[in-house]
């Protein structure tokens, strides 16, 4: 049996679950999401948890088993907490700043990067370089961060670029000249 699988999504108050018809909604303070999800799975909600069950023991079944466990707890977090992904721009010149619901960067290139912010998601830029993305969907948050990263990836010479605030450069010595 599924390790994550097995184990009971714990419900807060506030927070409101339900599952019908392969659609599981979770409803709290911060909005409203909703997931389908297959028939390989039962989703039962009950005494403040939410606890996902396997139909049969096949693969796919058991692959879903966790993935959808999983699913449902990263949708009772973001409707109470939020997830939040942070950027740092590092480089001379580099910098970005947020006008209404676009994202403009200048990151070393000839022409600005203009990003639009997707619904649902709040982008936040400071001067140091710092760029916070905050929203309810776990997905949305990380898909726009990684999309801003891939814009200019830091390499590995000066650290020049975009980079998650949690992420470390191997850095790299560069030539060492001729005597």
């Amino acid at each position: 049996m599924s390790r994550i699988g097995k184990l009971p999504v714990a419900i807060p108050a506030g927070v409101k679950v339900t599952a019908d018809a392969n659609v599981i909604t979770v409803e709290g303070p911060k909005g409203k999401l909703t997931q389908d999800y297959s028939d390989l799975v039962k989703i039962d909600v009950q005494d403040g948890q939410a606890l996902v069950t396997r139909s049969d023991d096949t693969k796919p079944a058991r692959a879903a088993h966790g993935l959808y466990r999983s699913l449902i707890r990263n949708m009772v977090q973001g409707v109470t907490d939020g997830f939040t992904k942070n950027l740092i721009i590092n480089g001379v010149g580099f910098r970005a700043e947020v006008q209404g619901k676009l994202l403009i960067m200048n990151l070393g290139y000839s022409n600005d990067f203009i990003a639009a912010i997707p619904d649902g998601l709040t982008v936040t830029a400071d001067a140091q370089g710092k760029i916070s993305i905050a929203g309810i969907d776990k997905q949305q948050v990380g898909e726009f961060a990684a999309e801003i990263r891939r814009l200019r990836k830091p390499e590995p010479y000066k650290g020049k670029g975009v980079r998650y605030e949690t992420e470390t450069i191997k850095r790299k010595v560069g030539k060492a000249g001729v005597k």
